[in-house]
Parts: structure tokens; C-alpha cells; sequence
């Protein structure tokens, strides 16, 4: 846990110093703290869920047939 609480504070200050960072991460923890969060989830359309997810991860916290939502909050 305080490898991803470190990550965290290095990626805070790299977007906080006006730079852009694309993360690609499972973790939890790094999700909640996303400034934006944009997820196609899987088998996304395929499997009858919805499309890509782009918002605040409070905001894929309403988003239909999210996987991820129901362990964010």
C-alpha cells in the first residue's frame, strides 16, 4: 500500500507541475484518486454492456452495467 500511496503523490505532482499522464492501472486505489477515468470494460459492446465510460471514477459510479463501480464505493 505505500508503494501506491508513493506512485500516487509522484503522479500528483507531475499533473499538478501542468503535465498530462496516461495511466493504465487495475489498482483500486489508483482509480478512486483518477482525476478522469475513461474504461471500455470487458467485452464491452460484445457482450451487450455498454460503451466506453469517460468521466470522474464518481462518475462511472452511475454508469449502467459498470463492473467496476460496484467495488469504488
Amino acid at each position: 500500500m505505500s508503494d501506491i500511496a508513493h506512485l500516487l503523490q509522484i503522479i500528483s505532482r507531475i499533473v499538478d507541475a501542468g503535465n498530462t499522464m496516461i495511466v493504465i492501472e487495475h489498482n483500486l486505489d489508483v482509480i478512486r484518486n483518477a482525476r478522469l477515468d475513461c474504461r471500455h470494460g470487458t467485452g464491452g459492446r460484445l457482450q451487450g454492456r455498454d460503451g466506453p465510460v469517460q468521466g470522474t471514477p464518481r462518475d462511472l459510479l452511475t454508469a449502467r452495467n459498470s463492473l467496476t463501480a460496484q467495488y469504488l464505493s
